[in-house]
């Protein structure tokens, strides 16, 4: 099928729903970053393995997987333990550490605001679900755990890091991890193990990919991938699936990755 933006509702949705069940499956996660994560079985595990792995996670697919899981080795194939309980000794080896414009600083403050997180206020999910109940909107969700995270002592260049829908980020990545820790997937692709955060809230993770076969689509009108862009984006997904409309990120992005359609 030829995309444009003159489809008729129905056949849209008949396009995404076949593109998310041809993408969404388990042999996805082989070249997809949520392979990291999927090494471990211990909630902690998952929820630092992936945060990590989703911050790092620009450039091509192979090179995100193969720096995460060299830190992973780095930190003993155990990321909470190492997080809220390494010796300098140990934070050294991570001096070495370097992914683009990622460094070994970012890294360490990264590690260390982790453990502040976890031992000082419940950690990752704690911190998502206040966030939550008190506002119920996913911006104010990854403010939250932005917020938490700045508190340790880090230099100015980290904070690039930790994208800020405030100042108009679509923050891919962390909507990343969010669809990986809140949905559901029975294809055994994301992990749904954080639950009091909906699916249905949550915003489509926004690249370069996703964004131009949206476009080709009339999804998405808004020519910059920001915030507003992933919110329009998302809110016309949720026409053809209000309950859990970021799954049509599997087909976005399959169809831009795999296919090469919005070139």
């Amino acid at each position: 099928m030829i995309l444009n933006n003159k489809l008729r509702p129905e056949e849209i949705f008949s396009l995404l729903d076949q593109k998310y069940r041809l993408y969404c499956r388990e042999d996805f996660v082989v070249e997809d970053p949520v392979s990291i994560p999927k090494r471990f079985y211990f909630q902690e595990d998952i929820e630092i393995s992936a945060f990590i792995t989703s911050l790092i996670s620009w450039g091509r697919r192979s090179a995100i997987i193969k720096s995460a899981s060299k830190l992973m080795e780095m930190m003993g194939n155990q990321p909470f333990a190492f997080v809220t309980e390494a010796r300098p000794n140990q934070l050294k080896r991570l001096e070495l550490f370097v992914y683009r414009t990622f460094n070994a600083s970012d890294l360490l403050f990264l590690i260390a605001a982790l453990k502040s997180v976890y031992l000082e206020q419940g950690g990752l999910q704690s911190v998502a679900n206040q966030a939550w109940r008190k506002e119920g909107d996913i911006k104010s969700v990854i403010m939250a755990i932005r917020s938490a995270l700045l508190t340790s002592v880090h230099l100015p260049r980290s904070e690039k890091h930790l994208a800020n829908p405030e100042q108009g980020s679509a923050a891919k990545r962390i909507n990343m991890f969010l669809r990986w820790m809140v949905r559901t997937s029975n294809e055994g692709v994301d992990f749904g193990i954080w639950s009091q955060i909906p699916a249905s809230a949550l915003i489509c993770p926004l690249d370069v990919h996703s964004g131009k076969v949206a476009r080709q689509l009339g999804l998405l009108g808004r020519k910059q991938n920001d915030w507003k862009a992933a919110e329009e984006l998302t809110a016309n997904l949720r026409l053809y699936d209000p309950y859990d409309p970021v799954k049509f990120d599997y087909a976005l992005f399959g169809m831009g990755v795999y296919e090469g359609q919005g070139d």
